[in-house]
């Protein structure tokens, strides 16, 4: 006899409204969806919680972050991902696509990038393919173009791993993100202990190594992710002709556009604009970019990311319900939006025959609290 799991009495958040009612879910599917407060007898009585579909993360720093916890601690990988799967979990995240840098640099300058993504996407797939991990991974290779070694980590990979987004990243500073480098100075020198010498050295280092790789970088990392067949995205757009250019590319994401001016570029081209959680929750970039809820307030936004703080999601998508004045559109921001960008048809809405990624929270104020997360039909928070 299949086992199956009933939330009832529910604030179902569906593609075409909120509703009373109840759902069901076996063998890793949404089986059923019906109106109405009643809680059928095994049903688990949500009390008026909401019931919506697991989160979609596209782009979070978290592994990283748990492979190196300080700049110069490495954690061993296994255990790494093993937390950095349950923490998500925990948080209502469902499916994630783990984003691993390719591209590395010598420690010229200050400060050097370790080339670490072939073993650890490896070590990503191999457990998922174990079933060791609570939620769905998939691959996110940030293509580093101020970097030694692009071209050479790209042909590490191919169809086979499945890689689901490729992003062209340009750090050098002056760049996007780190366009005003007094902002930049600030961050490298707290975050890395850099003296004023060493910081002017990374500087001339990194802008001198930009301009020499970025045309056959980004060449090279356009033609990888039409060899892996995957979306590809663009980082920091910071101008219109940043965006002329990511258009150029075929590029369907643009990952925290740092202007407005960019944004609109961006809807103007049919490219998503995915914004940091951080920044809607906090009212503004830690970089001194444009703020998240201005572009949502603009109709600018379509994604949100938790970027580097995974419980900022869903905390993210309820503020933005509370902007809107409407939860479902707030949560397809965290679900449906994610889900389309990336390709991925089997998940993202409350919809029979659907993979049966759902999670129940309740509200305390704005903030969620998570009290039931479902990865595939199977309790995982």
């Amino acid at each position: 006899m299949t086992e199956e799991t009933i939330l009832a009495n529910a604030r179902l958040v569906l593609p075409e409204g909120e509703i009373t009612g109840s759902l069901r879910m076996a063998d890793g599917e949404i089986t059923d969806i019906a109106g109405g407060a009643s809680v059928p007898a095994g049903a688990i009585d949500c009390g008026g919680d909401y019931v919506a579909p697991g989160l979609i993360e596209l782009h979070t720093d978290n592994l990283e972050r748990h492979i190196r916890p300080r700049p110069s601690a490495d954690w061993p990988h296994a255990a790494a991902i093993v937390a950095h799967d349950a923490e998500l979990a925990a948080t209502g995240i469902t499916t994630v696509f783990d984003a691993i840098r390719v591209g590395s640099i010598e420690g010229k300058g200050g400060v050097g990038w370790r080339r670490y993504a072939r073993a650890l996407a490896d070590e990503v797939l191999a457990m998922r393919a174990s079933g060791a991990l609570k939620i769905s991974h998939h691959l996110h290779l940030r293509a580093e173009i101020c970097s030694d070694t692009l071209i050479e980590e790209l042909d590490d990979f191919g169809p086979e791993d499945r890689v689901g987004i490729l992003s062209l990243m340009d750090h050098t500073p002056g760049q996007r993100q780190f366009a005003d480098l007094r902002q930049y100075e600030i961050y490298m020198r707290g975050k890395h202990g850099l003296s004023e010498d060493v910081f002017n050295e990374h500087v001339a280092t990194r802008v001198a190594l930009g301009e020499k790789v970025r045309e056959p970088h980004e060449a090279a990392a356009v033609a990888a992710a039409q060899r892996f067949g995957a979306v590809m995205a663009s980082h920091d757009d910071t101008t219109e002709t940043h965006v002329t250019r990511s258009a150029e590319h075929g590029i369907a994401l643009a990952e925290f556009p740092t202007t407005e001016a960019a944004a609109r570029a961006c809807q103007a081209h049919g490219i998503a604009v995915m914004m940091g959680a951080p920044n809607l929750v906090r009212g503004g970039s830690h970089s001194g970019n444009v703020a998240a809820g201005e572009l949502a307030e603009l109709g600018l936004l379509d994604i949100l990311s938790s970027d580097y703080v995974p419980s900022a999601l869903l905390y993210a998508a309820v503020k933005l319900g509370v902007l809107w004045d409407s939860m479902p559109d707030a949560i397809a921001t965290v679900t449906s939006a994610p889900a389309k960008a990336s390709g991925l048809e089997d998940r993202g809405q409350l919809v029979p025959g659907l993979r049966a990624d759902v999670l129940r929270f309740g509200l305390s104020g704005e903030v969620p609290l998570l009290r039931g997360v479902w990865s595939h039909g199977v309790r995982v928070a």
